[in-house]
């Protein structure tokens, strides 16, 4: 594989992984390999979707903290500008002068991409998903097959996959479990597997502090659509005696959607959370794993391990073979990404088979195709908190369904991620992540696109 499970979930600060996360490390790059001084202005122009729904994603905002050098995993997710704040197209950044220009019009290489220029210095950068970023070089060289973005491009791997279909063939000939072949490969990459068990305990940890949060904290989403965060009411509700939910054989999906509307409250208010894969899709994983934790009671301590090494390599397929990007094939990249992995990751730790995991994957795949990522506003808020939630009990609802069978089924994984890949190259423009069509032009708050 390309990437590593450390890669894939990341810890970073909201709404979006793509226009908030990538950008901030873009502009952190561009610090620390040129090194801009106040001898020059420097020009900041977004392309594309960057620019289309970037006032919405704090793409401006992040741009800035990247330029101030911080990290999206250790940024404090209230420093200065605060999500929210208004971000001036002119201004400083540690005394260097910056000049921010949103063009809406996407490059051919790439919906979302930032360019620096500073001087007689240009550089660019392809925000590809997930967070992951590439150069110019890098994203033409990664298009010949020369290289990519990760980490491990060059580590030889004991078990190397690209399909799922060559991973359930490696399960089999080597008669390891989809866990053990993602430990064995961790390890190569990493030297020593304890730096993964490490991130993996580190990335649920962050997870459940983002649940608490979001139960917690009350008010009005920034952005201008005056969305109520509903996860600390809901949560008083359920906590309740009197709920009526009580006793309903059904009432532990009432809480699947609390977390995940927990998560992506937290999220769209520019709070810590996990890509995973992508901030707008950060929901479904933590919410399935808290069902997991409260209302499976599994029999393994270090379940969560065996449950992001799972829904990783279902999520490394995908990126490896369409893309997790709602910019370049709409939300069935995010939301249809994170569901089918955490079907995989439920079916692992409930005891499934590496068939009948491929098989929740496909499952919940495959009843995302086509899914448009339409943002209102430009902000990820509506639909994306509840799409989060309908997502994590569609995950939960694969799984299940996956382990009443053999694993044995018409459609492949592999099949559905192709299709995905080729429903988001058919897709139309205003459906991947510009707020120009479907739910973002009926209702809300215009969209910048212009330089401002």
């Amino acid at each position: 594989m390309t990437i590593s499970v450390v890669d894939l979930f990341s810890i970073g600060i909201g709404p979006s992984s793509s226009h908030t996360v990538g950008p901030m490390r873009a502009a952190k790059r561009f610090l620390d390999e040129y090194a801009p001084t106040p001898a020059h202005t420097l020009v900041i122009t977004l392309h594309g979707s960057l620019a289309a729904t970037g006032k919405g994603h704090g793409t401006d905002r992040a741009i800035i903290l990247g330029l101030q050098g911080l990290e999206p995993d250790a940024v404090p997710a209230n420093h200065n500008p605060k999500p929210g704040d208004t971000i001036a197209a002119n201004g400083e950044v540690h005394s260097i002068p910056y000049r921010i220009i949103f063009d809406p019009v996407p490059l051919p290489e790439h919906p979302n991409a930032v360019t620096f220029t500073w001087g007689t210095i240009t550089q660019r950068y392809f925000s590809v998903g997930g967070g992951f970023i590439l150069s110019a070089e890098e994203l033409d060289a990664t298009a010949t097959n020369d290289s990519s973005q990760s980490s491990s491009n060059e580590t030889e791997l004991p078990f190397v996959f690209h399909t799922a279909t060559q991973l359930l063939q490696l399960c089999s000939d080597q008669g390891l479990t989809i866990p053990l072949i993602m430990r064995a490969n961790e390890e190569a990459i990493h030297g020593d597997l304890e730096i993964v068990n490490r991130h993996l305990d580190a990335v649920w940890h962050t997870m459940q502090q983002c649940v608490t949060a979001g139960l917690k904290n009350t008010g009005v989403l920034p952005g201008g659509l005056e969305v109520t965060r509903r996860a600390p009411d809901l949560y008083d509700r359920l906590s309740s005696p009197k709920s009526k939910f009580a006793g309903d054989p059904l009432s532990g999906m009432e809480w699947v959607n609390l977390y995940a509307l927990a998560v992506n409250e937290e999220n769209a208010a520019g709070g810590r959370v996990v890509t995973a894969p992508t901030n707008g899709a950060a929901g479904v994983i933590p919410a399935v794993m808290h069902y997991i934790a409260h209302f499976c009671q599994p029999e393994k301590k270090l379940w969560t391990r065996d449950f992001l090494l799972t829904a990783g390599a279902v999520g490394m397929i995908i990126k490896e073979n369409a893309s997790i990007s709602g910019a370049e094939v709409g939300c069935q990249g995010e939301v249809g990404s994170a569901a089918a992995m955490a079907a995989a990751g439920t079916c692992q730790v409930l005891g499934g088979t590496p068939a009948q995991i491929e098989n929740a994957a496909e499952i919940a795949l495959e009843h995302n195709l086509g899914l448009t990522c339409d943002p209102v506003g430009g902000l990820v808020q509506i639909p994306c908190i509840e799409r989060n939630a309908i997502a994590s009990v569609q995950a939960i609802n694969a799984a299940r369904l996956a382990l009443l069978g053999t694993g044995i089924h018409r459609i492949s994984l592999d099949d559905a991620v192709q299709t995905m890949a080729e429903t988001g190259r058919d897709m139309m423009g205003k459906y991947k992540e510009t707020a120009t069509g479907g739910l973002a032009i009926r209702i809300g708050i215009p969209v910048a696109i212009t330089e401002c």
